[in-house]
């Protein structure tokens, strides 16, 4: 069930939904990916709340996080629009963010539009049940397609061929990094991706 939060806030079991509804049906997957959604943020809300959004609150039990959000996400507000029409400065802060993610040792893999938030001209970004950190073991794509909707695994699989990745092979998280930003093409503009995958190499 997608619950509606008031406008002041967001809820994370909505911002996933598209994913979460479709593809992911073991209720022990959801269980894990809500506990590496709340275990990413609440360490980045302690020394980097720059890049996320306020929490508000936590509901273990319907495996809820809500955030101090208003509005519809940066894809939603771009609609009609130029990416640069929402936020001028948009790539930059994008940048910033895949730079302190880079810093930190955090591979995050759900960088779609829909991820990200305009708070107060800032951009915040969610959706960390795909990330991971580099004191993790590699991991296989094969074993993280239910993270990936369909639509974009068929972004995937030209650009894994293109990059000689397999799919039940493990890749350094910096590889797999450069093939989540390379299958982004089609959603930002090229130059763009160049220098986020330059922050990986």
């Amino acid at each position: 069930m997608i619950r509606r939060p008031p406008r002041s806030t967001h809820c994370i079991s909505s911002a996933a939904s598209d994913v979460y509804k479709r593809q992911v049906v073991d209720q022990s997957l959801m269980e894990s990916k809500y506990a590496r959604e709340k275990d990413f943020l609440l360490s980045l809300d302690v020394d980097h709340k720059d890049i996320i959004p306020e929490i508000t609150r936590i509901d273990p039990d319907h495996q809820a996080i809500y955030f101090k959000i208003q509005g519809v996400d940066f894809w939603e507000e771009s609609h009609g629009k130029t990416y640069e029409d929402v936020l001028p400065n948009w790539q930059e802060q994008m940048l910033h963010i895949l730079e302190k993610h880079k810093k930190l040792g955090i591979y995050k893999y759900s960088l779609h539009p829909s991820s990200y938030w305009v708070v107060d001209r800032e951009l915040k970004n969610i959706n960390y049940f795909f990330a991971y950190h580099n004191t993790e073991p590699n991991i296989t794509v094969k074993d993280h397609l239910s993270h990936i909707s369909t639509e974009r695994q068929s972004e995937l699989m030209p650009q894994m061929e293109r990059l000689g990745i397999e799919v039940d092979k493990t890749y350094p998280f910096d590889k797999l990094q450069i093939l989540c930003l390379e299958s982004f093409r089609n959603v930002y503009p090229d130059s763009f991706i160049d220098k986020a995958i330059s922050i990986y190499k």
